[in-house]
């Protein structure tokens, strides 16, 4: 008995491990099984979601964001400021080639299609009245200014003397 209780308990510790696992990796890949699902061709019921790659830099003058949007359109996309988030959000389509006579039925693809969203929080000083944004080969370039009022300002160190109201001061041990 003692025997069948530890593989019960073993076989449930290595299900729930596969199920992790199979988890992570439907995560890592896009899987969603929360979203309704995609209009993928050869998506095979799967519900996959398109989420745009992001990274930044900070340079002298500006914050430099940049959104990977490999097969986006740049009038499908649209970039909004407001309440301090950066809105990224828009549509990767279908290809047409892909959706003429049938085609749907005989085609395969790792991609996933539909609509996207992504806000990132801005931090604080920053001029967000001044935005630049430019689409260029899929990849959306954001600069974002770093506002006069925030950015450092070089103090000047005026040369003093000890001396204080014309009396001298001494410092003893």
């Amino acid at each position: 008995m003692l025997n069948t209780l530890f593989t019960n308990d073993v076989r449930q510790t290595v299900d729930q491990f596969r199920r992790s696992v199979d988890q992570m990796f439907e995560n890592f890949y896009g899987y969603d099984t929360q979203q309704q699902p995609a209009t993928s061709p050869g998506n095979r019921g799967r519900t996959w979601s398109f989420s745009p790659m992001l990274e930044s830099v900070w340079q002298e003058n500006y914050l430099h964001l940049r959104a990977i949007l490999p097969g986006v359109n740049q009038n499908d996309v649209q970039v909004t400021v407001q309440n301090n988030q950066l809105v990224i959000e828009g549509e990767r389509r279908i290809p047409e080639s892909f959706t003429k006579d049938g085609a749907a039925n005989n085609a395969f693809t790792q991609l996933a299609y539909g609509r996207f969203y992504t806000a990132l929080t801005l931090p604080a000083g920053l001029d967000v009245e001044h935005v630049n944004c430019i689409f260029r080969d899929g990849i959306l370039d954001i600069q974002i200014p770093i506002a006069e009022a925030s950015k450092p300002k070089q103090i000047r160190i005026q040369a003093g003397s000890t001396e204080q109201s014309g009396e001298r001061k001494t410092i003893s041990a």
